[in-house]
């Protein structure tokens, strides 16, 4: 028994970076999570259904929208149905949690006619994850030309959400594809949140000379939002699922150009300089994806409020927060749709949420992609709207 165990542990650090034992930290928040199974003010619909693990979701300016299906397609929906033609398909290495990921909308659009995607190849005997850039013609695209490339991919740990900042500038997560050690190094694309031009360019105010890294240190980032007072952007992150025998630690970060975000040094609010330390950890297994802070009309007890989709722990999240003295404080943190943290939810395994143009929010499952318990129609798109 003595051996196996010991054997285990070799075979467990062998793949591991040779980076002494990270620094575990604490929870920052003050406050607990609260659970509530129906959500609050509010009810649930389905706005479209029958998608083959979907990823991200995008609208339109005339109340059309696109999402991403894994294996490679782009779907069009129009007045909530699901177009049977793909808007485009794409040649992805849809491997693991590899495939088409995040979707992105050209900040000028329809006068710059151009949806963005990252998606994950082959090249040769490696995987790589990229970001094309695709032309719309209506009920179709085709693609136009790669904005970014030779960012590492492999089965697991791709990122893969895209998005415009405020500055017009596309900030794109990528993750270290369980090969920690990138997250630390300048020159690798891994483990980073990536800036770069609407042409693939690099900024000349990018922290790092000549190089498109935003910020590092970063496990597997999936969500990026900005706050639509300050203007700072936030961003998910999974915890560790076993390397270096930790889990969970699953995080909301309020991303600083050029900041390190410690991965593989740190876990969790450590206090260690240089690192910074998370806004938000979870010591419960919570792998957030998508996110957004809602800024619509339609339901005004909701505004301001930052809503994460989660994996695993099945809850869309809602976070309350104030921002003093230059940082910020979190005052409530509510998980709806579950009854606990092992509940299986309502809806399941939640992957994106978007606000949408209707001034509603919209939320897709991913049911499908292996990890979850599909039911009939999965996987769906579900729209929140005022409980009266």
């Amino acid at each position: 028994m003595k051996k196996t165990i010991a054997l285990l542990i070799l075979i467990l650090f062998s793949v591991i970076p040779a980076y002494s034992l990270p620094i575990t930290g604490k929870e920052p928040q003050d406050v607990k999570d609260k659970f509530f199974p129906d959500g609050r003010g509010i009810k649930v619909e389905v706005w479209t259904e029958n998608l083959g693990i979907p990823w991200s979701l995008i609208f339109l300016p005339d109340g059309k929208a696109l999402v991403s299906e894994r294996p490679g397609r782009i779907r069009l929906i129009k007045d909530g149905k699901l177009q049977s033609k793909p808007y485009i398909n794409i040649d992805v290495a849809h491997i693991g949690e590899g495939g088409l990921m995040g979707l992105a909308l050209h900040p000028a659009f329809p006068k710059q006619p151009f949806i963005y995607a990252m998606h994950t190849y082959r090249k040769g005997g490696d995987i790589f994850n990229r970001v094309i850039r695709i032309r719309d013609e209506g009920e179709k695209g085709t693609i136009d030309k790669v904005i970014a490339d030779n960012i590492p991919g492999g089965k697991f740990h791709n990122g893969g959400r895209i998005s415009f900042g405020p500055d017009g500038m596309l900030y794109i997560a990528a993750g270290e594809t369980f090969n920690a050690e990138i997250a630390q190094v300048l020159q690798s694309l891994g483990g980073k949140i990536l800036r770069v031009t609407q042409d693939g360019g690099i900024p000349k105010d990018n922290p790092f000379k000549g190089s498109p890294v935003y910020s590092y240190g970063h496990r597997n980032p999936q969500g990026l939002a900005w706050h639509p007072e300050t203007g700072d952007l936030f961003s998910s992150e999974h915890g560790p699922s076993g390397e270096y025998l930790k889990f969970a630690n699953d995080e909301i970060n309020v991303i600083r150009k050029g900041g390190n975000y410690g991965w593989p040094q740190v876990i969790g609010s450590a206090n260690k300089k240089p690192f910074i330390d998370p806004l938000i950890v979870w010591k419960k297994t919570t792998p957030p994806s998508g996110m957004t802070f809602y800024a619509g009309d339609k339901l005004q007890h909701l505004k301001g409020d930052l809503f994460v989709a989660t994996l695993r722990s099945r809850a869309l999240i809602r976070i309350k927060m104030k921002k003093e003295s230059g940082s910020y404080r979190v005052t409530d943190i509510e998980r709806w749709f579950v009854k606990g943290y092992d509940d299986n939810g309502k809806y399941g395994r939640l992957r994106d949420v978007v606000t949408g143009p209707d001034g509603f929010i919209y939320f897709l499952t991913n049911n499908t992609d292996g990890r979850g318990n599909p039911s009939k129609g999965d996987d769906k798109i579900y729209r929140i709207v005022p409980e009266k």
